[in-house]
């Protein structure tokens, strides 16, 4: 696989320089194992990783949400649900009047082992960011491999019949699509008509919106562009299309992303590419700043607001058009 770090970070960055807001968001990856192995996922994980965040660093995330004014735990992987600290930590955190994000890859609900996911994720009032990269089933064959489009819908109407996606019960259910080559994506809200035109007449299917994501040029996908020759020319799109419209609504404002070893860094992305948080004053005394990651038990009770974001070029991608974060289209 192509490292495309060297290509990120081989000149200085024209993306304007962003800071930090209050932290809402503790976007936690609970490790690199996953059932499938997608072209688009920029963590690059599959069924051989053996990445899993221990009891230990749980029990710091849950200590690190007490003592701030964190309101949503944003869970991720891998699968997350095959850390088997999954259900533990979603009920601690929801105990302590926080919002769950399950960012699931639907055919988890199939897996050995998850039996009862569905439901647990229901009774907890989990918020499921579910994965479909379209609504055709050649078009996510492609990107996720054979067999996962019909898991996928079906594990969409189990959850439609536990209550997701209706109006009255508090269940969210979110879809997310990302382009299956390097370009962007279309309007997210023309996008999410079609999607539920489609999904609706040929499946009975139902949820509640759809988030558009932008590819971003590292780890897998950022691989397959350099091995096309298609590197440069993506990163071209992504700055010839930045809008600066987009730097107030970015997810590494009030966002704070934790790998499974419970370093921190301001996005997931960052995360990937091992780009850390941007140290405190002291911190820049030290002469590999770059090296020095900071690990969550530094920084429980620490205010990081006005922080610098750490950025380079790969931002392009989360400004570019209408914008692209975890929540979706920014625009």
């Amino acid at each position: 696989m192509h490292d495309v770090k060297p290509l990120i970070f081989r000149s200085a960055t024209e993306f304007p320089s962003i800071k930090r807001t209050e932290t809402e968001t503790l976007q936690v990856n609970l490790g690199y194992l996953c059932n499938l192995s997608c072209t688009h996922c920029h963590v690059n994980a599959g069924p051989k990783r053996t990445e899993q965040m221990s009891e230990a660093t749980i029990e710091l995330v849950l200590d690190y949400i007490r003592s701030s004014k964190v309101s949503t735990l944003d869970l991720t992987g891998g699968a997350p649900e095959m850390n088997r600290f999954f259900r533990y930590l979603v009920m601690a955190a929801r105990e302590l009047n926080v919002s769950v994000i399950d960012r699931c890859n639907l055919t988890i609900l199939f897996e050995p082992g998850q039996e009862g996911l569905g439901e647990f994720l229901a009774q907890q009032g989990v918020h499921i960011v579910a994965s479909l990269p379209c609504y055709l089933e050649e078009n996510v064959a492609k990107q996720r491999g054979k067999g996962v489009f019909g898991k996928s819908i079906e594990a969409i109407q189990l959850l439609n019949r536990l209550g997701y996606g209706e109006p009255d019960t508090g269940l969210t259910l979110d879809l997310v699509y990302n382009p299956t080559g390097p370009f962007l994506p279309p309007p997210q809200q023309s996008l999410e008509a079609e999607y539920k035109r489609v999904l609706g007449d040929d499946y009975g299917i139902i949820f509640n919106h759809l988030l558009t994501l932008t590819n971003m040029p590292i780890a897998r996908f950022g691989s397959g562009l350099v091995s096309k020759g298609e590197f440069d020319g993506y990163m071209g799109l992504l700055k010839d299309n930045f809008s600066a419209s987009n730097l107030s609504g970015l997810m590494c404002r009030s966002t704070l992303s934790i790998d499974w070893q419970g370093y921190v860094y301001d996005c997931d992305f960052n995360q990937m590419l091992q780009y850390p948080l941007t140290k405190t004053a002291k911190h820049h005394e030290q002469k590999n700043q770059a090296d020095a990651k900071s690990h969550l038990s530094e920084l429980i009770g620490c205010d990081l607001t006005g922080r610098s974001v750490a950025v380079a070029d790969h931002c392009f991608g989360c400004t570019a058009g209408q914008g692209s974060s975890c929540g979706g289209a920014l625009a």
